[in-house]
């Protein structure tokens, strides 16, 4: 897609002052793939040389906005820690080519905050939290489930950049559970319920997303049973929360939601059944 309304590429380090018109340029592969006319400059982050993962002394996983799918998939596979099978997993639900894979972002895919962002899933299930700066240098942190608010909206200030998004060394301890459905073989998720669970004090986590507008998480000091989890899905999704489009209706999303969530339920006490043995 040509951006014919584009009529200059800034560096970012050069740090200018932000101007309407202006948006920040990762990997491009939303931002080229459709017609942009309100854009007049895009400010570009690729020569920023922001590490792409950093793991620091507390055992956290520090993940630059412009680390590609690509990189985390790889980091993925090579990790020791519980949670690294969900890298891969997370990756691969994005069903896209080589080439998107070799440019598309973390950032990217949080910022379009699209309900079948993998990225988003897998950030929002591992509790991560956004590091977030303004124009005029300051920062902020936010929970990514508190980060995307809405099919394609974000807590995000005109100008303000997403730096980085954090995952406590805690959430990477954890045995997870992964499920995802889709109206096609390989077609964008209808459903993705991602499940923690906790071998320091045996909590258990529920991540639902793309069945919804936004990512939601269920936090339970321990297992749940099945109708406690039914319960607690049923009162912080309203109906308008399930997201409704061609890749699945509502009541569809809806009903796949609650089963997958009982699944991963299911799957990761047998888990903690089994190391108890």
């Amino acid at each position: 897609m040509d951006l014919n309304t584009v009529t200059d590429v800034r560096d970012a380090r050069l740090r200018e002052p932000w101007r309407p018109g202006d948006a920040w340029l990762g990997g491009g592969t939303y931002l080229f793939s459709e017609p942009q006319p309100h854009l007049r400059r895009l400010v570009d982050l690729s020569r920023t040389g922001w590490e792409p993962l950093t793991r620091h002394p507390d055992g956290s996983l520090e993940i630059a906005a412009t680390c590609t799918v690509a990189r985390l998939s790889r980091h993925g596979r090579t990790m020791d820690a519980p949670a690294a099978p969900l890298f891969e997993q997370c990756c691969r639900a994005f069903l896209a080519s080589f080439k998107i894979w070799n440019m598309a972002t973390v950032g990217g895919n949080l910022c379009n905050g699209l309900p079948a962002g993998p990225l988003i899933s897998l950030t929002a299930a591992l509790d991560g939290t956004c590091l977030l700066r303004a124009q005029d240098g300051s920062s902020r942190r936010v929970r990514v489930v508190d980060f995307v608010t809405g099919a394609g909206r974000k807590d995000l200030a005109e100008g303000e950049l997403l730096r980085s998004v954090t995952l406590p060394a805690r959430a990477l301890d954890c045995r997870t559970a992964f499920r995802q459905a889709s109206l096609y073989g390989l077609g964008r998720s209808g459903a993705l319920v991602i499940g923690t669970l906790d071998p320091v004090d045996g909590s258990l986590a529920v991540t639902i997303s793309a069945a919804t507008v936004r990512p939601f998480r269920f936090w339970f000091p321990l297992p749940p049973t099945r109708e406690g989890l039914r319960a607690a899905i049923a009162a912080a999704v309203r109906d308008e929360d399930w997201y409704d489009d061609i890749h699945g209706l509502p009541e569809w999303r809806r009903h796949m939601g609650f089963r997958l969530a009982e699944e991963v339920r299911r799957e990761l006490i047998r888990t903690a059944e089994e190391n108890t043995r």
